[in-house]
């Protein structure tokens, strides 16, 4: 029996005391695929190679049941590891599933650990999923936003992406109506591509120090967007879904203009704009605009923080491209997502 069948069989069996049945058969499955030969990837859409092994990471402390896993998952668009985190049983099932897409040159323990996503996970009782971007993909890490073919609905990163969310919503018993994605500087970006290509698959999305959907189809136009050249969205890329922004008005990475693009893209029904100026959060100030439809529901909320830079406002500065200086912008992506 070899060392990473044994493993995997172990962690089986904390996955069946920790209730997750699924989760564990999964990782019998593939114990047994290592020990008898090399899985092959499959090209089902519909088909995953989980995972499980429980791993004690800084980026999130296992306490009690809480888990922050390992995945792999193949799609016919591609494959790609992952991080998930699972709350300590709270009810039946998980409130809510939030996907998080890192920035360039992070990875999913970092971004985790500069978010601190995972504690508001086990305090609201969510999932929160953490895709990895190869190196293969792109050298830097990044989400492919600018490239044409990754920005349709059934193909490329965004076609993989929803897919994963999918399963991990169905593997664990979540409402698809309470699916939600964030993402940082390219990956958010990509969370601005899904909020337009599955508006029925996200219910809200946030992005932090991103661009709007088709802000570019290439290298070059990617460059001139980030700098705040070019115009609003394209036709097509505009979505319903309810987006909450972040952006700091000293980034010199990505224009601070994109926000407003942003914000323009899902601004379908706002027609009046309540403006809260001057608010003061830990050292920062920083101004709220709630843009709401004729009800009065907010469709968008924007934040523009003063003196910010290219970082996650609010972050643990022990992860990269993190701010805690700002508005803890995870705590808010969480009360948008969860208040309706």
């Amino acid at each position: 029996m070899n060392s990473q069948f044994s493993q995997l069989m172990k962690d089986a069996t904390a996955l069946t005391r920790a209730g997750d049945l699924q989760a564990a058969m999964a990782a019998i499955s593939t114990a047994l695929a290592h020990g008898a030969k090399p899985a092959q990837p499959a090209a089902d859409d519909r088909v995953i190679d989980v995972e499980a092994r429980v791993i004690e990471s800084d980026a999130a402390a296992v306490t009690g049941t809480e888990q922050f896993v390992c995945g792999h998952f193949s799609h016919r668009a591609g494959a790609r590891d992952y991080r998930l985190f699972i709350p300590a049983a709270q009810a039946d099932k998980p409130r809510a599933l939030v996907l998080m897409l890192h920035g360039c040159t992070q990875n999913p323990d970092d971004f985790a650990r500069g978010t601190r996503m995972n504690a508001l996970g086990a305090q609201y009782n969510a999932l929160v999923l953490y895709p990895a971007q190869t190196r293969q993909a792109n050298a830097q890490g990044c989400w492919n936003w600018f490239k044409h073919n990754h920005q349709g609905r059934d193909r490329g990163e965004p076609a993989l992406l929803a897919a994963m969310v999918r399963h991990i919503a169905e593997t664990h018993g979540v409402d698809p109506a309470h699916i939600y994605v964030a993402g940082l500087s390219a990956g958010g970006a990509m969370a601005a591509i899904l909020a337009s290509t599955h508006p029925d698959v996200f219910a809200a999305a946030g992005v932090h120090s991103g661009l709007p959907a088709g802000a570019a189809r290439d290298l070059p136009g990617a460059l001139a967007a980030m700098q705040g050249q070019g115009g609003h969205a394209p036709a097509g890329t505009q979505s319903s879904v309810r987006m909450i922004v972040f952006h700091g008005d000293a980034d010199a990475t990505v224009h601070p203009s994109n926000a407003e693009r942003v914000v323009a893209a899902h601004g379908a029904g706002a027609v009046r704009v309540d403006e809260h100026a001057g608010l003061r959060h830990g050292t920062r100030t920083c101004t709220r605009r709630l843009h709401k439809d004729a009800q009065g529901r907010v469709v968008t909320e924007q934040w523009r923080v003063q003196g910010a830079g290219h970082a996650w406002s609010g972050g643990d500065p022990a992860g990269s491209y993190a701010d805690a200086r700002g508005p803890d912008a995870s705590a808010e992506m969480m009360r948008f997502f969860l208040e309706r």
